[in-house]
């Protein structure tokens, strides 16, 4: 059978999403949890893969398994096994034909930033921060040139391996929520180091370093070279994968930090 599971985790715990020799990433220790669990190998594909650093409220997997048993049960047992900075939040049967990754039909990942002059202490790690106070307005009308089907070559890192930079963005908004601002994008797909790449860009905005237009001047010279730099992974969410509702998968609690809009 096939199993789905949402999960949340701090990622400042572990080396990134996808599996490392040294055993250090989130896949690492939720395969040996599930393994431990079903008293059997298991193999868990993701929606997607994070970086070190970067946190999630709304990880999806699967995984097949001739191991019986009830959907509490696998949101439990693998629960009692793991670090306690991850934690699997809901567990579902799904037919074969469900995919974690290939299913999904737009991810959505919010950035957390502190603009003030002193560093976070409390959310160290939770939120990212810039030294100034950040001018959100124009950084919301800079957002707003992503919007829609672009080349996103100026956002994507090096070493990414997608074949098409090509990415169709459907929200892209920046808000201030009490003493953060938030950065929320909904696309399709994203590239390596797009979300911290398009923060980079939108940071250098609000602080007077370019103007809003700039952003759309990045799009089009789709050169990774003319743009800021990747800003620090510690304030990115991967907070929503959406699904076909056919799946039946529940709705993932909300993160606690981004105040409601």
């Amino acid at each position: 059978m096939r199993i789905a599971l949402g999960l949340e985790y701090d990622g400042a715990a572990f080396c990134g999403w996808q599996h490392q020799p040294s055993g250090c990433a989130v896949q690492d220790h939720l395969e040996k949890a599930l393994s431990r669990f079903a008293d059997r190998p298991v193999s868990v594909t993701a929606a997607g893969r994070t970086d070190a650093g970067v946190h999630a409220n709304a990880q999806v997997i699967h995984f097949d398994t001739d191991a019986e048993r009830d959907d509490v049960s696998w949101v439990r047992g693998p629960n009692t096994f793991l670090d306690r900075r991850v934690r699997v939040l809901w567990a579902r049967r799904v037919e074969a034909g469900f995919h974690a990754r290939f299913s999904a039909l737009s991810r959505t990942y919010h950035y957390l930033l502190l603009d003030d002059a002193v560093a976070p202490g409390i959310l160290a790690g939770r939120v990212g921060w810039f030294h100034q106070p950040l001018d959100v307005r124009a950084m919301a009308q800079a957002a707003a040139a992503i919007l829609g089907e672009h080349d996103f070559s100026a956002f994507r890192d090096a070493q990414c391996q997608a074949r098409s930079p090509v990415r169709r963005v459907a929200v892209a908004r920046v808000a201030r929520r009490g003493p953060l601002v938030v950065f929320s994008f909904e696309a399709n797909a994203f590239l390596h180091h797009m979300v911290r790449n398009l923060v980079g860009a939108l940071v250098y905005v609000g602080a007077g370093r370019q103007p809003p237009e700039w952003m759309g001047e990045l799009l089009g010279a789709r050169d990774r070279r003319l743009s800021a730099p990747t800003f620090a992974p510690d304030g990115l969410y991967l907070s929503g994968i959406a699904y076909d509702p056919a799946f039946g998968l529940p709705p993932f609690r909300p993160n606690p930090l981004v105040a409601p809009e």
